[in-house]
């Protein structure tokens, strides 16, 4: 090209939670069936919708005025909605003109980072949601700024560290928090959300929340809203409807502002993420006006808690089966959907490997696994999926230096996913104990998983 094209921050975005699909493929073309345990779908996964919900949606579908543009922000009056049911939380008073709706919270996520200055930073968490930090890359050009959540203490953020990184790192404007959290499964406890609105409070930052989860809490674990926290703080929430309800494919989320008079510039900043929408002229409409009729109906909320009770029942299972596995640090999901698990520091290393029955299997995974730079986990991800036919998603691929792995909790079936779990169980223990560590590494002693509270 006559000149340079690329964005500065476009080698930061990458989504490994579907970039590993493209192996999954190439492992079933050569006869291999993969269990897909990558993607945070639910209906993909064989979640029902009840026959309620899709006869709103439909009798919506008859209206004309479903087919037509919508307000740049959205429908009022679905707006005006979720502004009242949020000043039901004690917190900052809001309207429907702090409401924003965008095509999902990927939308949304591009617009609030991208409209940042580019030596503006948002600290993430790492691990965290790929979405997030990449987006938050990208619009930099750079890597991103992290403090860490800590596996030994049920994935809670080690806040010393995040205060000191906030402090030392002047660029930081924002901090990012997901609760309940994707990829580890945490839930904050109140009393953790309000010291990190304290730590933007003293250093004058705003805070991102995504909440998309918000409302898939179980194992009797509570946590407050932003809004009920956050006080004086600036603030957006992120929420949205293709994880509750479920409905992913209807790309609907939505932010909600706060306290965004309080600071001149974060209200110059809201301003500018108003104006791309309006640009860009609307978000989808049909699920918009869905929203109310959806979350007041009768049925809503006992449908919601079966939901809840059937993901707290699955958290148990996948902890009690991988809890005794040595060399390996697992906790108890509290919230969303998701389970995470850390190996061990040094508990991995290039030789280890897990048979493999199909010879051309074996060849593809050996390749993958030869390539320059390949992560820990990443190798013992491919090897999951070629042996055991298994497809989760690597730890180091949620911007972090921990190795590991995500899995989902949205299998249907409690008896295939119990056989899942023994199956990743007995995959860990040969993989960590294979013949190829005994010989290079001493064994080490044996070390005791953390267990959630």
């Amino acid at each position: 090209m006559r000149n340079e094209i690329v964005h500065i921050g476009a080698g930061e975005l990458n989504y490994e939670i579907r970039n590993i699909m493209k192996v999954v493929e190439k492992v079933k073309a050569l006869g291999v069936d993969v269990n897909l345990e990558n993607i945070g779908d639910p209906v993909a996964k064989g979640e029902r919708i009840p026959s309620w919900m899709k006869e709103i949606i439909s009798k919506l579908a008859m209206e004309d005025c479903s087919y037509s543009y919508c307000p740049s922000k959205g429908l009022l009056e679905t707006r005006e909605f979720l502004a009242a049911r949020n000043n039901t939380n004690g917190g900052p008073h809001i309207s429907a003109e702090d409401i924003i709706f965008f095509n999902g919270l990927g939308d949304a996520i591009t617009k609030v980072y991208g409209f940042l200055r580019s030596t503006a930073r948002v600290i993430t968490p790492s691990p965290t949601y790929t979405t997030h930090s990449s987006a938050e890359a990208a619009h930099a050009g750079m890597r991103p700024i992290c403090y860490p959540l800590n596996p030994r203490n049920n994935w809670y953020p080690d806040l010393e560290e995040l205060r000191n990184r906030v402090k030392y790192n002047p660029a930081v404007s924002g901090i990012l928090l997901v609760n309940p959290d994707n990829p580890t499964g945490a839930v904050y406890p109140a009393a953790v959300l309000k010291e990190i609105v304290a730590i933007a409070e003293e250093f004058r930052l705003f805070i991102i929340a995504d909440e998309i989860y918000q409302n898939i809490v179980y194992n009797r674990h509570e946590t407050k809203a932003l809004s009920a926290v956050i006080g004086e703080v600036p603030g957006i929430s992120m929420k949205g409807i293709s994880k509750e309800l479920p409905w992913p494919g209807s790309r609907c989320g939505w932010i909600e502002v706060y306290n965004s008079q309080k600071d001149p510039h974060f209200a110059k900043y809201v301003e500018s993420i108003v104006n791309a929408k309006m640009v860009e002229v609307c978000s989808t409409t049909l699920p918009q006006k869905a929203i109310p009729q959806i979350l007041l109906h009768p049925e809503y909320e006992s449908f919601l808690e079966g939901r809840r009770r059937r993901y707290e029942r699955f958290s148990e299972i996948a902890y009690n089966s991988l809890k005794k596995v040595d060399g390996i640090i697992t906790n108890r999901t509290n919230g969303a959907f998701y389970v995470t698990i850390a190996f061990e520091k040094d508990r991995l290393n290039p030789q280890q490997r897990l048979q493999i029955a199909n010879k051309d299997v074996k060849r593809l995974v050996e390749e993958l696994c030869a390539a320059p730079g390949m992560e820990p986990d990443k190798r013992f991800v491919y090897y999951l999926i070629g042996a055991a036919g298994l497809c989760v998603v690597p730890l180091s691929s949620f911007n972090t230096d921990l190795q590991g792995f995500r899995f989902t909790l949205l299998e249907q079936n409690e008896l295939k996913f119990r056989k899942t779990m023994e199956t990743l169980a007995t995959s860990m223990k040969e993989y960590l104990e294979s013949e190829h560590t005994r010989t290079c590494l001493p064994r080490r002693d044996n070390l005791k998983s953390v267990t959630g509270t």
